[in-house]
C-alpha cells in the first residue's frame, strides 16, 4: 500500500478501519453507519432522507475502492471491504418513517437480515464484475430493508 490511490482505496473500502475488526466486520461496518447517521441527524438536523443523499454520493466513490482494494487484494469479494455495508445502512435508514431509536435499530436489523440472507436477486447481484458486484448487493438489501420500514411506517397510526 505504497500509493496514495491504493491507501486512498483501502481507507474508503474498509471503512476507515471497520473492516478490520475481528469478528463481524460487515456488523461492524453497518454500526458505524448508523453511528455517523445519529451525529448527522442530532447535530445536523439530517431527516432519514437525507441519508438516501448520503449514500447516493458514496455509490462511486464506493464502487470504486471496492474494485481496486478487490483486485489488489486478489479476493473477489474481500470480506474487509465494508463500504458497501456503509451504503446499503444509510439506504436502509432512509426508510425510517419517523427518527426514534427503535426506527434506527429496525434498520440496523432488517438492513443485516437482508444483507446475511440475500433474498432473490440479491444474491445474483453478487455475480457483477469488480467493486459494482461488492457493492449493489448491499444497496438493493438497503432498499429492500427501507421498503420494509416505509411500508410499517405507513400503518403507524398516531
Amino acid at each position: 500500500m505504497n500509493t496514495p490511490r491504493l491507501r486512498a482505496a483501502y481507507a474508503i473500502a474498509t471503512w476507515f478501519g471497520c473492516g478490520r475488526f475481528p469478528w463481524g466486520p460487515g456488523t461492524a461496518g453497518s454500526a458505524a453507519a448508523v453511528a455517523i447517521a445519529l451525529v448527522l441527524h442530532r447535530y445536523a438536523g439530517f431527516a432519514p432522507w437525507h441519508f438516501a443523499l448520503l449514500a447516493a454520493a458514496l455509490a462511486w466513490p464506493a464502487v470504486w475502492a471496492a474494485g481496486v482494494v478487490a483486485e489488489h487484494s486478489g479476493i473477489e469479494d474481500p470480506g474487509f471491504v465494508v463500504v458497501d455495508e456503509v451504503l446499503g445502512q444509510w439506504i436502509a435508514l432512509a426508510g425510517v418513517a419517523r427518527w426514534s431509536g427503535i426506527g434506527v435499530l429496525a434498520a440496523f436489523l432488517l438492513f443485516r437480515l437482508f444483507d446475511i440472507w440475500k433474498p432473490f436477486p440479491v444474491r445474483q447481484l453478487e455475480r457483477l464484475p469488480g467493486g459494482i458486484g461488492i457493492n449493489a448487493d448491499d444497496a438493493l438489501a438497503g432498499i429492500y430493508a427501507a421498503l420494509v420500514l416505509w411500508l410499517a411506517g405507513c400503518f403507524n397510526l398516531r
